[in-house]
């Protein structure tokens, strides 16, 4: 079905070739197929300079470089170079390969420029000369297993990357900042993790038949993911976590009857477990096999079993999360927004802050701050960016975070788990350079731009995490540094959608201009004293 498609002949497919996706569900994982080979150059690894950081597998916004780590027999096979693995310890005597597809790779630089090394263990080279790279690719891929089981994969950055990525390949543009963020949800969270998402750029490259990025895990499993529109792809995600939860009561109630019908004592100790922990998302994942297996077994002599066999997908706690961009979040879809965290119920709601209506042609949106120039705000936004994480943090039971992951890997990996810890509505939201920003040194240093926004004041970094008021402390924890505000007019003189309104109107950019540092500042400030206050319980 891809090649067709993509080679606009969809039209002469038959019916018959759509057997089993009748219903609009399609398989996952079809943009490996594609193999674009669009990059003029590519990066390559040299091994002699690599400190096994991962951090350039971290911010790739499309997974087109990922660490391997090869054990005994799988070295027996491969044609290539690697390293003795510095750590961690569960990974001794293996071997590393920081490998990159070619064919997949977009040339955004991200990689090469977030390498901490002094002398670089990234450099471009042309693709004519990397093509033998495919090969090492396919063999890593197809005969090198994840050792993501060996290691703690949510414990840092540089772990993370060590879990196949369950979002790959997707279209977005070179050096997007939103995808890195989506790739590494998958990563920690992919293999029992349902999405909603709402249309816009996050729709687009997530799901344009026939390509699709989301992909499963060796044993099968990823992210189950649809599209909902604008104004309601938040009450379209609660609705998914809601009729999760109704399953999940149904089996609960057919545990207990089945334990009362006096079922044997090993399945009712493995049913009484369950109901303990069925909320703790790796205890039920680690039950759920286990279950599985002896329902099935007795599903011929047991009408509970029977049941509870045909709902066995539901075993394991799902991962809700609701994506979107700001357009979506603050502005069309906020009632929905706003509705969903107020009903108290588990889910993850990952913003995509572009600051601008990314997919539609680049519109101002109530992300968009003053003095930026967007579609309907051409001579520069007059009124001042809303606060949507204070706004959702008012409620108090809501965990909110800002992060922006080129400026610290450590606390975005922070947020994310803490989100997806917290039982309760959780909102994050990421700062995403785009295209639309119009970056004058290029989307290959849109990790970098994140960087600069936070160290300048631009954008700053905080959680707000309920579970810490619990424990009579500030649940309010501002993670940006004091910032250097002599930097901040040099920074959004560096984007197009700022420097441009000077040559329409020098006097009246300067202005705006003030106003909008002058904004920042009165945010920082307002989170300082947030982070500051004395917390009494």
């Amino acid at each position: 079905l891809v090649k067709p498609i993509n080679a606009q002949d969809g039209d002469l497919l038959k019916v018959s070739a759509f057997k089993g996706i009748e219903d609009g569900t399609w398989d996952q994982g079809t943009s490996k197929y594609e193999k674009r080979g669009v990059a003029a150059f590519v990066p390559v690894w040299k091994p002699e300079n690599c400190i096994q950081c991962n951090k350039c597998s971290f911010v790739c916004p499309h997974a087109a470089i990922r660490p391997f780590v090869l054990d005994a027999a799988e070295q027996k096979g491969a044609k290539f170079e690697t390293l003795e693995i510095k750590a961690p310890t569960q990974l001794k005597d293996m071997r590393f390969r920081m490998q990159v597809a070619v064919l997949d790779c977009l040339a955004c630089g991200n990689c090469i420029d977030v390498c901490p090394s002094k002398v670089k263990a990234l450099e471009f080279a042309p693709l004519e000369s990397q093509l033998s790279e495919t090969a090492n690719w396919e063999y890593c891929v197809n005969n090198v297993t994840t050792k993501q089981n060996l290691v703690d994969v949510k414990a840092s950055a540089k772990n993370s990357q060590y879990a196949t990525p369950l979002f790959e390949f997707s279209g977005a543009c070179s050096g997007c900042g939103e995808t890195p963020y989506v790739k590494l949800i998958s990563q920690l969270y992919g293999d029992r993790q349902m999405i909603s998402n709402a249309t816009g750029c996050s729709s687009i490259y997530s799901g344009s038949v026939p390509s699709t990025p989301y992909t499963t895990n060796d044993k099968g499993h990823g992210p189950a993911w649809a599209n909902s529109l604008f104004e309601d792809f938040c009450e379209f995600g609660l609705g998914m976590s809601l009729a999760s939860e109704k399953m999940r009561a149904r089996i609960e109630r057919l545990m207990k009857d089945s334990i009362t019908a006096g079922c044997p004592a090993d399945t009712k100790a493995l049913f009484e477990d369950w109901i303990a922990n069925k909320d703790d998302s790796d205890k039920s994942k680690e039950l759920a096999g286990k279950i599985t297996a002896v329902v099935k077994a007795d599903a011929s002599k047991s009408k509970f079993s029977k049941e509870i066999a045909e709902l066995s997908s539901y075993l394991t706690k799902r991962s809700q999360w609701i994506i979107g961009g700001d357009g979506a979040s603050y502005d069309i879809g906020f009632g929905g927004l706003d509705h969903v965290i107020a009903t108290g119920k588990d889910v993850n709601i990952l913003v995509l802050d572009t600051e601008v209506y990314s997919n539609t042609g680049g519109q101002a949106s109530k992300a968009t701050p003053v003095g930026a120039i967007a579609k309907f705000a051409a001579a520069g936004k007059r009124v001042r960016k809303k606060d949507l994480g204070l706004i959702a943090a008012t409620y108090g039971y809501v965990y909110v975070a800002q992060i922006a992951m080129g400026a610290d890997q450590a606390q975005t990996m922070k947020a994310i788990k803490e989100a997806e810890a917290y039982n309760g509505p959780s909102v994050i939201i990421a700062y995403s350079p785009c295209i639309n920003h119009g970056l004058r040194k290029g989307m290959g240093k849109s990790q970098a731009e994140q960087a600069d926004a936070v160290e300048c004041g631009y954008w700053h970094l905080w959680r707000f995490n309920p579970m810490l008021e619990k424990e009579g402390k500030n649940p309010f924890v501002l993670d940006s540094k004091e910032p250097d505000w002599s930097k901040f007019q040099d920074f959004i003189k560096g984007e197009v959608r700022y420097s441009s309104l000077m040559k329409q109107n020098p006097e009246g950019a300067e202005e705006l201009f003030k106003e909008t540092e002058r904004n920042a500042q009165w945010r920082y400030n307002n989170y300082k004293r947030l982070a500051n206050q004395k917390w009494e319980v």
